[in-house]
């Protein structure tokens, strides 16, 4: 196996030394080099030639920002993940990064030092195998599946969580051996799908319910960029996001999109051509209204590991529109969405699934298609086309 080689941009030498240490711990990753602004990132680049950058905002010299731009400038194609802080200006900045082209981002646990890096960890591991994963095996590289490190990355939580409750004696040594890239750590076999019998055809479309995480951010970017200026329908969509970010991104995506894009607020009425983005930290529902059906926020506990959850939304779709509603699964880790996209599926909503070859990672669109949940499976440079296909193709049905 081969390494997934990670170049760390920050100006905080505590930072690059604690996150290098994140990632050479790590099985199948190590740091190939470290910058402290993007000046020297750039310098380095051709000699290192890294997999993925981890990349700080505020550096002296040249910042994040600047040096996104001029990666656009020299046509660099290795991916890039932000290091944020959480307050509302570093959001702003964060999505400015992502419209330059950075992959996606990680918020630091408080403000731009912090010792407590072990807290996203996992969040670090899961992007760096996600993003820099794909683009080394591009470059021919031998690199386990992104769920390998993901599950090394849960392991090492709950040995820390054992440390710490005076437990460790009770994991075995065997257990423990299971961070490395054994075979059950490399994926499961592809399984044929499900079959799921409607009990209604599927009607006409009056939302499109879309649910996404890894990967996401640019996705969403290339699907409503391309959308039918005149597409009638309104579309509910959950993004995995910390919150603090769903706001700027709506707003982001809204400068691109034809249609009206926004973070979605408690009793929005849903109105044809509006996009909704679920605020993060709360889940979306739709409630039946008598003159117009409304989204309501929930805080309710975390479903699949997150809050929004694309389940809850998919549930609450498949309850009201039943046959009359299009569900969307798109690239992501894990398996939110996947089986309340069934439910849609069996109410007679039309689905629709991210193919594997375009996913960051392909989790969330996997188990919905084993499932039997996707009727049809879509590369993401067709996506826009396809959704406005089909609902222009239901709008004569009943």
């Amino acid at each position: 196996m081969d390494n997934i080689e990670v170049l760390v941009c920050d100006d905080s030498a505590l930072m690059r030394n604690l996150i290098s240490r994140v990632i050479d711990e790590t099985e199948g990753m190590c740091v190939c080099g470290t910058a402290m602004n993007g000046k020297f990132a750039l310098q380095k680049i051709p000699v290192l030639k890294p997999d993925l950058i981890l990349l700080d905002i505020e550096m002296p010299e040249m910042t994040g920002v600047q040096f996104l731009e001029e990666r656009k400038r020299l046509n660099i194609d290795i991916p890039v993940v932000i290091l944020s802080s959480i307050a509302t200006k570093g959001a702003a900045v964060t999505m400015q990064c992502l419209e330059l082209g950075a992959s996606d981002f990680i918020t630091k646990p408080s403000g731009s030092i912090s010792t407590n890096i072990a807290s996203v960890s996992s969040a670090i591991m899961e992007k760096i195998a996600s993003y820099g994963g794909k683009y080394a095996r591009r470059k021919g590289k031998d690199i386990p599946s992104t769920e390998t490190f993901v599950k090394q990355a849960k392991f090492r939580e709950a040995e820390a969580a054992a440390k710490k409750e005076g437990l460790i004696d009770k994991i075995s040594p065997a257990s423990l051996s299971q961070t490395s890239f054994s075979p059950v750590f490399c994926g499961s076999k592809r399984k044929d799908p499900e079959v799921i019998e409607p009990l209604r055809e599927p009607g006409r479309i009056e939302v499109v319910a879309l649910g996404i995480s890894t990967g996401g951010p640019n996705a969403l970017r290339e699907v409503f960029a391309k959308i039918d200026p005149k597409f009638s329908k309104p579309i509910l969509v959950v993004q995995h996001m910390p919150a603090g970010f769903t706001r700027e991104f709506a707003a982001s995506l809204d400068k691109i999109c034809p249609l009206a894009v926004k973070e979605a607020e408690d009793k929005d009425e849903i109105h044809p051509g509006q996009i909704y983005i679920a605020p993060g930290n709360f889940h979306i529902v739709v409630e039946k209204s008598t003159l117009c059906n409304v989204i309501r926020l929930s805080s309710a506990d975390l479903r699949n590991g997150h809050r929004p959850s694309a389940d809850w939304l998919f549930e609450s779709v498949a309850k009201i529109y039943q046959n009359r509603a299009l569900g969307v699964i798109m690239t992501g880790m894990g398996r939110d969405g996947a089986a309340q996209l069934a439910e849609m599926r069996k109410q007679g909503a039309w689905t629709l699934g991210q193919d594997e070859e375009s996913s960051i990672v392909y989790g969330m669109p996997r188990v919905a298609y084993e499932l039997g949940a996707v009727q049809k499976q879509v590369p993401l440079e067709k996506m826009a086309d396809e959704i406005s296909a089909l609902v222009k193709k239901t709008d004569g049905k009943k």
